[in-house]
């Protein structure tokens, strides 16, 4: 292996070339698309007009509070070029994915003192499936994961920096941080993880509180304007109301569904082992007891014994960010949005975390010293083994998603939208003519017009009555029936028999004027 430091950058550097290319080969009808998406892409457009940043996509343009504004933000620099951040999203993608895995590969160097296993790191995530997938997806997470992993290099190097020089590294990893909440409010939780590491790894309470200070000092101002510009324009800093709606069976399940696809991605192996009753239940058990038991030992034996080792950092604040993450996404979902699920995108910094971890225990394996031959030989075969399995199922996974995304857009970028007949017929509707839909997003995305959101009996995010049902259904029926207006609802077979009864009260009395592909337009009468 390449001795010198300029050689390993070069190749480091060539890994992460190869992913931006890879995600340009396998999205040339650009990125995947979903609600979220067309949100923030929306967002985009409303800054690059000069309007601030409001929900261009709804009638009621209202200021976003919902999505932190780093990922729009992002795309109206890009769109300042004269690219329209539809089609910016694609190139900010994949030169974010290119740069996670050179930060990878840096992690996986500093993590270990060992060259190889940095590029055998930013290998492992250019061919996880998984997380290329999250990364061809208009979403904010590509860039959430961006700003989490150069905040773990600046925290790894304040550690390692001297003392007249550690500061500025505290006070970088303190601004990312903010950042990554500024794209993602779950970065709350990568505050949280350098808060608690803080706190665990300085020996001193002076240090420790010295440290606090310095690291909220850099972060507060950024979360506490963006906080207050919400307030004075939304009267709320977050759109999230505190309600109590615990997590679902259907919810946990999705979560072990996903899980197990990370853990085994090959489906033809997952499908084998999902016939072992309760196997990826007691395997997501076991990692997750792991990782806490090695995180209890090392950071309770550093708290309790000032004077002890220091933990390696980046594995440290890996496997306590797992938790953290965790934690955050939990509450979340109990306390503050109902409409959170445990989806790829959701748990996918977790993942992050999870692959840095298995490397570096796999390094730990290797370079395990022992007095009996058999320990050391039955750990060089461990790590042979695990080394083998993951790159093997990861490039077998790789090469199947490869080969799906080529196929053509996905969500609202794909065929089934592209070539809507129900999109053509509300392309040919007068401009001044609103449109009630079920799909506000799409309607947006494909007609450049803002869509007006159906009365429904239940708020997605807190899980409550929304109220006032009847006098919107009666609203909204009128405006259509006066010609000003037209109820257009998008798949309706595949939905549930309580949603399809909200559909059936909201079209009574008016008329069917469309009715394809499993689409409905209802208008006034001819």
């Amino acid at each position: 292996m390449t001795k010198s430091p300029l050689a390993s950058f070069l190749i480091l550097g060539l890994l992460a070339l190869s992913g931006t290319f890879l995600i340009l080969y396998a999205t040339p009808q650009g990125m995947s698309l979903f609600d979220d998406s067309i949100a923030y892409i929306a967002g985009a457009r409303s800054i690059l007009a000069g309007e601030g940043y409001r929900e261009a996509w709804l009638a009621s343009n209202q200021p976003v509070t919902h999505f932190p504004p780093g990922f729009s933000t992002i795309l109206a620099v890009i769109g300042l070029s004269g690219l329209d951040p539809l089609r910016g999203t694609r190139f900010v993608n994949a030169l974010i994915f290119g740069a996670n895995v050179f930060m990878f590969g840096l992690i996986g160097w500093r993590m270990t003192k060992s060259k190889a296993v940095g590029f055998l790191l930013a290998l492992l995530l250019l061919l996880n499936g998984q997380l290329f997938r999250v990364h061809t997806t208009a979403m904010s997470e590509p860039l959430y994961i961006f700003l989490t992993l150069a905040a773990f290099l600046a925290f790894s190097q304040y550690f390692a920096s001297e003392e007249k020089n550690s500061i500025k590294f505290l006070m970088l990893a303190s601004i990312l941080t903010a950042f990554a909440y500024l794209t993602r409010y779950a970065g709350l939780a990568l505050l949280a993880t350098f808060l608690v590491s803080l706190f665990i790894l300085h020996p001193t309470w002076k240090k420790r509180l010295t440290s606090t200070g310095i690291f909220l000092g850099g972060f507060i101002p950024f979360a506490l304007a963006w906080s207050i510009r919400n307030r004075l324009l939304a009267d709320n800093a977050t759109n999230r109301t505190f309600v109590f709606h615990p997590i679902t069976t259907e919810n946990i399940q999705l979560g072990i569904t996903n899980f197990a696809a990370f853990a085994f991605p090959v489906e033809g192996w997952r499908r084998e082992l999902a016939q072992i009753p309760n196997l990826f239940n007691l395997f997501l058990a076991v990692v997750f007891i792991i990782l806490l038991t090695w995180l209890l030992r090392h950071g309770l034996k550093k708290f309790v014994k000032p004077e002890a080792e220091t933990p390696e950092i980046l594995s440290f604040i890996s496997a306590l960010y797992i938790f953290g993450y965790l934690a955050s996404i939990l509450s979340s979902m109990t306390f503050f949005d109902a409409s959170t699920k445990f989806q790829l995108r959701i748990v996918a910094p977790m993942y992050v975390s999870l692959l840095v971890l298995l490397v570096y225990f796999g390094f730990w394996l290797w370079r395990r010293n022992s007095l009996s031959r058999f320990v050391f030989y039955a750990s060089r075969i461990t790590f042979f083994a695990i080394a083998i399995y993951a790159y093997a199922s990861s490039t077998l996974y790789f090469a199947e998603t490869l080969t799906q995304l080529r196929k053509g857009g996905q969500g609202y970028a794909s065929f089934q939208w592209f070539d809507s007949e129900a999109m053509k017929y509300l392309n040919e509707l007068p401009d001044d003519v609103r449109i009630y839909s079920n799909e506000t997003a799409p309607v947006y995305l494909y007609t450049d017009r803002p869509g007006y959101v159906l009365p429904d009996l239940v708020d997605p995010v807190t899980g409550l009555p929304r109220g006032r049902f009847e006098e919107g259904v009666a609203a909204l029926q009128a405006e259509v029936l006066a010609g000003r207006a037209v109820l257009a609802l998008f798949d309706v077979g595949s939905q549930d028999e309580e949603v399809q009864s909200v559909y059936q009260i909201l079209a009574d009395g008016l008329y069917l004027a469309f009715n394809k592909q499993g689409d409905q337009i209802y208008t006034a009468f001819p």
